[in-house]
């Protein structure tokens, strides 16, 4: 399974150049597949839905399954957080695995930054992200990919992953 991470900081633009980049692999052919990493509870079952009454009744896991797509939710119920490397055990055959977070990750990452952002560059400490995505000149000898190029950002993970 190839994976390419996408890491940076809250409003560098993470979410969006992943959702442009998933469009044009999709479009190239690629099977693609993503795992993203919230830092805070969320729920993508409804209060007082079925599903959602089952997890509160007390089911560990709820798969909920329609002939347009299936679902599975687990609640840890105080077991540590999944790693990165468990959740990717958990993905159906696929050309390449996008992770948007993980910024602490054991992958290859493409830093997202942009310059309404002042937090600081996450490369110069993580050897493991391989180019920076951004909007603005970045002191640096990676790779650097202009953000709002969805194209050569997906044509930088092709190359580098040997897609």
């Amino acid at each position: 399974m190839k994976v390419m991470g996408f890491a940076g900081w809250s409003g560098s633009g993470k979410t969006t150049l992943v959702e442009q980049v998933i469009g044009v692999l999709t479009a190239r052919g690629y099977v693609v597949s993503l795992v993203k990493h919230a830092h805070h509870s969320f729920d993508i079952d409804h209060a007082g839905k079925d599903s959602w009454r089952h997890r509160q009744a007390g089911c560990r896991e709820v798969m909920i399954s329609s002939d347009q797509r299936w679902s599975l939710t687990r609640e840890l119920r105080g077991a540590p957080e999944a790693t990165l490397d468990e959740l990717l055990d958990q993905l159906g055959p696929c050309d390449v695995v996008l992770v948007e977070g993980f910024k602490r990750a054991e992958i290859p990452k493409i830093e997202v930054h942009r310059a309404v952002v002042t937090e600081p560059l996450l490369f110069p400490e993580d050897g493991r992200i391989v180019a920076v995505a951004t909007d603005t000149e970045v002191s640096t000898t990676l790779p650097t990919l202009d953000i709002n190029d969805p194209e050569a950002v997906a044509d930088f993970v092709v190359g580098y992953l040997a897609l």
